[in-house]
């Protein structure tokens, strides 16, 4: 697939601090990429950095073909920028901000005009389009602040932290854009601070470290590069129960949920042993689930740091 990202030995320091010490990322057109990493791991800077907001110390950026540093304008005429912060204005109306972004990006008035009344529709922000800002919700000014990012219809949109401090309901609003924006064939690289976002919007994850990059992959190819998958058997009765025991020589019983655990990498490979053991020995199960490591886990495992202290204000 052509790449939309590619970044190759990025490396950033402040002063003697290194933020980034040589990443490599390549991101596919039309995908939506994740970027995670525990606070101070260079997520931000990175996404900076690409939007040339920043400039590297060394190593090449290419975004939509085009160099960060020998061509920002071509850079910048192809990406939308929605940072952690809303960049709305609260003076404005809804309406009064998308067209100020529409006047910004020389759209003619004609057609900053249709295009701030689609947006206003695909945001559900009609009703609320001539309100003062400070009638809106969290959430109605985060989709706001999405709408004024496509104002210009970018080829590739950084979301960095789209979603925090949002109540369920926007989140899943805010999903559902996301979704609908790598389906039409824009790119989207995201840093989030829920793990849980990354898995379910993100084609591939990288996870970024002490400016490093520890791991990457789609989200199943992450969970399977630590421990702790299982297969859990529910069986009818206390004899059947220690019978798949036998056969399956692993796993401590529960006589009183009638259950056994075996360890498992989660793959086809291993469920299908475990079923040809019963089946050798005339075992059947009453059912079967799957339990594989969550990203979480994931998380813990490549940095050291717990869920409660992954995140804070992105560096």
């Amino acid at each position: 697939m052509t790449s939309a990202i590619a970044i190759h030995a990025l490396r950033k320091s402040f002063g003697t601090d290194v933020v980034l010490d040589g990443i490599d990322l390549d991101v596919a057109a039309g995908t939506v990429y994740a970027l995670l990493g525990p606070n101070g791991a260079g997520k931000t800077t990175t996404v900076h950095i690409l939007s040339t907001l920043l400039a590297p110390d060394s190593g090449e950026v290419r975004i939509a073909g085009h160099d960060v540093v020998r061509e920002p304008a071509a850079v910048r005429a192809a990406i939308g920028l929605t940072g952690q912060f809303s960049a709305v204005d609260g003076l404005l109306t809804g309406e009064e901000n998308l067209q100020l972004m529409a006047d910004l990006r020389h759209l003619g008035r004609s057609e900053g005009r249709r295009r701030v009344a689609e947006l206003l529709e695909r945001f559900d922000l009609v009703d609320a389009a001539r309100k003062p800002l400070a009638t809106y919700s969290g959430g109605m000014r985060r989709r706001l602040d999405l709408a004024m990012t496509l104002v210009a219809r970018p080829q590739i949109v950084f979301l960095d932290e789209p979603t925090t401090g949002l109540d369920p309901r926007s989140r899943a609003e805010m999903w559902r854009v996301v979704r609908e924006l790598a389906a039409a064939g824009t790119t989207i690289l995201l840093t989030t601070q829920y793990l849980d976002e990354a898995d379910e919007l993100a084609g591939r994850i990288a996870v970024l470290d002490h400016g490093v990059i520890v791991a990457e992959g789609t989200p199943a190819e992450l969970k399977r590069l630590v421990p702790g998958g299982r297969i859990r058997l529910e069986f009818d009765d206390p004899t059947v129960l220690r019978a798949a025991a036998v056969a399956l020589g692993s796993g401590e019983p529960d006589d009183e949920t009638l259950a056994l655990e075996v360890a498992s990498d989660g793959s086809l490979a291993s469920l299908r042993d475990v079923m040809d053991r019963l089946d050798r020995d005339g075992v059947e199960a009453r059912s079967l689930t799957i339990h594989t490591p969550d990203l979480d886990d994931v998380f813990f495992a490549l940095t050291g740091h717990d869920v409660d202290a992954r995140e804070g204000v992105a560096s």
